[in-house]
């Protein structure tokens, strides 16, 4: 299943903590476990929680956690064109409105993991419920930019409360790992069906009433979920060795932030403006600062010994470049599709549909798969497809038709479907068990991190390709030397949305309106084939780390990673097996995911 071998050091965990210095090594098949004892148990150490006596129900609520938090972010995606025109937004005003989403979620996923550790899932579930609806709420009422983003900033910190206690509360319910894959493919596809029908509902409700109304579904989700889980929900914690590491979440939120306002801002004011240096060295410092905290940390929320695994470290670049590429052209092709195309919420959704839809449909199908053959080659061949897919949306035009995009759009979804349940078991599997939690918040930190950065860094693009095509086109569009100065200052200054006041005669302004919608359609082919590029690379990364073969049984019978070794100090390769099987679906902070 992973080519070569595979080094893990344990956790470092405070002198009161019961804690072994463990080295796996995964060679020839086998797993071999070393340990030596690094400290006696605490007598204040909590006991082990028991069985949940209704893990059925702990499985429908955190589906409808993570489709709640999933929902704002289909929904929102193919409404920017409409919240552009509505508040007179840029474009950078709307990447701000994504990141502003998932930047959060990136940067407090393994607080909150350590926050329902520590204090209990069903607290973190229940705050994750409330963040999401308030932040909606703010929304619901906003009548700025500024507004939005904060209402969106407060749903993304409820996104990532819900998406590590979910999927906690999974794993509490269901240690067996093949009752618990399938819940785990039922939590999986339920984010996906959120990503399905958050446009579809947006799109409806915009077809008859304001764009503000699109988080209305959210909050009354939220609410049906609270009163459920304050009634019938039962907790669970995992304290043993966990502690809150303020330094190193200020670090992480401080490098983490200064990076994506720095690729945002500086596709559209220029690299060399002042502000832009400032982030991108104040994201240096941030990173610099983590590394040095989680060093020298008792109880680092994110150990860096997981990264001295080759197979977790693969995983973790090529979940940042699968999450950069994807989220980056759904927003890509929203603006395109609303601005150029001038179609309507509900339509752009329809054709999300196809991406979103069929990782639904298929993200089961996957999941079964993962037991059967190597994740990784699984993986790999959903990396090429999507790849395929996105390249082929360089045939994309101002008057690309519907049908058109059936195929490309479905391939993605196909592809996509192939890359999320192997590359969560892959990062989950790589480290002992007593990791996988934090291996698993890991991974999805830096999916979230990639999904900021698609929008940030594909959104800069198509300012810079957009602005520099443009002269060329209006010259092309037989426009008089006044009329072609005048579009390309008012699209240099203010964006897209100059398009909609340019102040010109009717037969002019649809001279000038096909040379934005030619250089935008320019500036796409750019972005799709750094997305496709992206899989590719992410591709060859998988074959190098990670690798496409499965592992060979070794016989005996299976036992968890962590779990005692044979009498020759070695774990069944079938005990991998299982780690894997357990891993399928997104994975956050998890009690043994």
């Amino acid at each position: 299943m992973f080519a070569g071998s595979m080094h893990v050091l344990s956790m470092h965990t405070s002198s009161q903590a019961s804690d072994n210095l463990t080295v796996f090594d995964y060679s020839e098949g086998c797993l071999t476990m070393s340990t030596t004892p690094q400290s006696t148990p605490s007598a204040t150490s909590p006991p082990p929680t028991g069985a949940v006596a209704r893990p059925a129900l702990t499985v429908v609520l955190a589906c409808l956690g993570v489709f709640a938090s999933y929902v704002p972010i289909g929904g929102v995606a193919v409404s920017l064109p409409t919240i552009q025109r509505g508040l007179g937004a840029s474009t950078s005003d709307l990447q701000w409105i994504s990141d502003f989403f998932i930047l959060p979620m990136a940067a407090l996923i393994l607080t909150f993991g350590l926050i329902g550790d520590l204090y209990g899932r069903k607290k973190a579930f229940l705050a994750g419920l409330a963040l999401l609806a308030v932040g909606a709420a703010v929304n619901l009422t906003a009548h700025s930019v500024a507004q939005v983003w904060v209402g969106q900033a407060l749903s993304g910190a409820g996104g990532a409360a819900l998406l590590t206690s979910s999927l906690a509360l999974i794993s509490h319910a269901y240690p067996d790992f093949r009752t618990r894959a399938k819940a785990i493919s039922a939590w999986a596809a339920s984010l996906g069906l959120g990503m399905s029908l958050g446009p579809l509902v947006s799109g409806t409700i915009l077809e008859h009433a304001s764009w503000r109304w699109i988080f209305a579904p959210t909050v009354v989700i939220c609410l049906i979920g609270a009163v459920i889980a304050v009634a019938l929900l039962e907790d669970s914690r995992s304290a043993h060795g966990r502690a809150i590491d303020v330094p190193g979440q200020l670090t992480a939120i401080v490098a983490i932030s200064g990076l994506i306002y720095g690729v945002i801002e500086g596709g559209t004011s220029g690299w060399t403006h002042g502000p832009v240096l400032a982030a991108f060295a104040l994201a240096v410092l941030g990173l610099v600062a983590f590394v040095w905290v989680e060093r020298r940390s008792a109880a680092p929320m994110l150990s860096l010994d997981l990264f001295s695994s080759r197979v977790f470290s693969g995983a973790g670049v090529v979940t940042m470049l699968t999450m950069f590429g994807l989220v980056g052209i759904v927003f890509s092709l929203s603006l395109f599709f609303g601005n150029v195309q001038h179609l309507s919420a509900l339509e752009i959704a329809y054709r999300f549909l196809l991406v979103n839809g069929l990782g639904v449909v298929f993200g089961p199908i996957v999941g079964r798969l993962v037991g059967r053959i190597a994740p990784g080659l699984l993986l790999t061949g959903g990396l090429v497809l999507t790849g395929i897919g996105m390249l082929s949306l360089n045939t994309l035009d101002t008057d690309t038709g519907f049908a058109a995009l059936i195929a490309p759009l479905a391939v993605i979804g196909v592809g996509f479907a192939f890359v999320m349940t192997p590359i969560t078991s892959i990062a989950v599997s790589s480290v002992p068990h007593h990791l996988a939690g934090m291996a698993s918040a890991g991974n999805n930190t830096l999916r979230q991190l990639g999904g900021a950065l698609g929008p940030a860094v594909l959104g800069a693009v198509l300012t810079s390709r957009i602005t520099a095509g443009l002269p060329g086109h209006l010259a092309d569009s037989g426009l008089a030397d006044a009329d072609r100065e005048h579009v390309r200052s008012a699209v240099s200054d203010e964006g897209l949305s100059a398009a909609g006041h340019l102040g010109l005669a009717p037969e002019p302004t649809g001279r000038a309106l096909g040379a934005i919608g030619d250089s935008f359609a320019d500036a796409m082919h750019v972005c799709m084939t750094i997305a496709g590029a992206g899989m590719f690379a992410a591709a060859v990364i998988t074959v190098l780390t990670i690798g496409v073969r499965r592992a060979k049984p070794h016989g005996g019978t299976a036992v968890r990673a962590s779990g005692p070794a044979t009498a020759s100090g070695r774990v069944p390769a079938r005990a991998a097996a299982a780690t894997v099987a357990a891993g399928t679906g997104s994975a956050a902070g998890a009690d043994g995911a």
